[in-house]
């Protein structure tokens, strides 16, 4: 097979995707159901529409584009929504590129069997209720109750968010009713970390998608004047979480190597000059790609935290937010993806994904693959994403000829 995708029209694509959402600091904030978003999804639209392909939007929003055919769907994709201040690539990069590859499909008049899907899937980034909101809804996995009553990164339910849109929560909930049968799934995504670039080369294959457990915690003490209260005596929340912090970071590092925990937000109450914070609210995670690893790390990190909060004469209380299991990618995915490889004469390597995504959820319901190209030094979530656009054309081309044996 000698056809090959239209790079660019790909980087326009991009480009034009990129200027949806830019905001003061340089950077893509196009969290979903924004004002942005919500344009960005009528350009999506537009696009498919132009391809000449097969239009719908299911109950949670996700945004598809098909080229009919019998038997179960082949999809390709990843979602449009970002981090506030994030880049233009993450996730966009999966969408446009699977979307430049049905285009090429049609227009060269390729004959495959199978029906073919573009997914651009609803708030992968979590800024409502839990990572992943649209391909748990494609799935039917989404926990009710959250999902209803639960409060967005926005302070706003997700009710009021949907205010104007034509979605409701009922429809995000029954989205799966609408869901085809999927034999495989496919997403192009940047690696957003700097190991192919430190290796130097374009194509990252992923065998493994690592877990992640979430959750919302407090160290509670007692409120103090900082000048009269002597250290010793002092039950200071920042204190313990400082010491839970640092003991974390040290257990992870070396009992669990290659497994990784964050702390990505401090709240400190009452969070004035000359009082002794009385409670530290933070956001605690931690990743790893082995499951039995995973439930280690979940007993050793709590056990930790109850430890600091005794000797320090403090409360604990967490609540989880959200988790999810690692997922090893299909044999025959990660095979097929590395023969295209050869043929087509790119160097690649095997690789964990650290990060989440979409493919991740969808590994529930079928065969579910990735491809990785790399992002410069490393860096995602940030204005400072950037790609080389050679390596996006060769991870374009791959992914065409790896949908192309799927649905022929």
């Amino acid at each position: 097979m000698n056809m090959s995708i239209n790079i660019e029209r790909l980087k326009n694509d991009l480009e034009e995707l990129g200027r949806i959402g830019r905001d003061s600091g340089g950077g893509v904030s196009r969290p979903s159901f924004s004002p942005a978003d919500l344009e960005a999804r009528a350009w999506l639209k537009k696009k498919i529409e132009a391809a000449g392909l097969l239009y719908r939007q299911d109950g949670a929003g996700n945004q598809f584009g098909r080229i009919d055919g019998k038997g179960k769907t082949v999809m390709a994709g990843s979602h449009i929504d970002t981090v506030l201040n994030g880049g233009m690539f993450d996730g966009a990069a999966g969408v446009l590129a699977a979307l430049e590859c049905l285009r090429r499909i049609r227009e060269e008049k390729i004959a495959t069997t199978k029906p073919l899907e573009v997914a651009s899937f609803t708030d992968e980034e979590g800024n409502l209720v839990g990572d992943f909101l649209g391909s748990r809804a494609f799935l039917g996995l989404l926990d009710k109750e959250e999902v209803a009553n639960g409060r967005t990164a926005f302070g706003l339910s997700l009710k009021d968010i949907l205010k104007g849109t034509e979605l409701s929560v009922e429809s995000i909930l029954e989205a799966h009713k609408t869901r085809p049968d999927v034999e495989a799934y496919v997403e192009l995504h940047i690696e957003q970390g700097p190991v192919l670039e430190d290796e130097g080369l374009p194509i990252g294959v992923v065998e493994t998608i690592a877990g992640k457990h979430y959750r919302f915690c407090s160290f509670v003490g007692q409120a103090a004047h900082a000048g009269t209260t002597p250290l010793e005596l002092r039950q200071d929340a920042f204190l313990g979480l400082s010491d839970f912090a640092l003991r974390a970071t040290q257990h992870v590092a070396t009992r669990h190597y290659g497994s990784v925990v964050t702390i990505g937000r401090v709240t400190l109450y009452p969070g004035v000059f000359s009082v002794v914070p009385a409670r530290a609210d933070f956001t605690f995670e931690f990743r790893s790609s082995d499951p039995a690893t995973l439930k280690e790390l979940e007993a050793g990190l709590f056990a930790i935290a109850a430890e600091v909060a005794s000797a320090r004469g403090l409360g604990f209380a967490s609540r989880v937010v959200d988790k999810t299991i690692p997922v090893n990618v299909a044999p025959r995915l990660v095979g097929l993806i590395e023969k295209e490889c050869r043929d087509l004469g790119i160097p690649s390597m095997r690789m964990t994904s650290g990060a989440g995504h979409d493919a991740q959820i969808l590994a529930a319901a079928c065969d579910s693959g990735m491809i990785f190209i790399p992002c410069a030094d490393g860096i995602s979530h940030s204005p400072a994403e950037r790609i080389d656009w050679g390596n996006l054309e060769k991870g374009a081309n791959l992914l065409l000829r790896t949908l192309v044996r799927l649905a022929s």
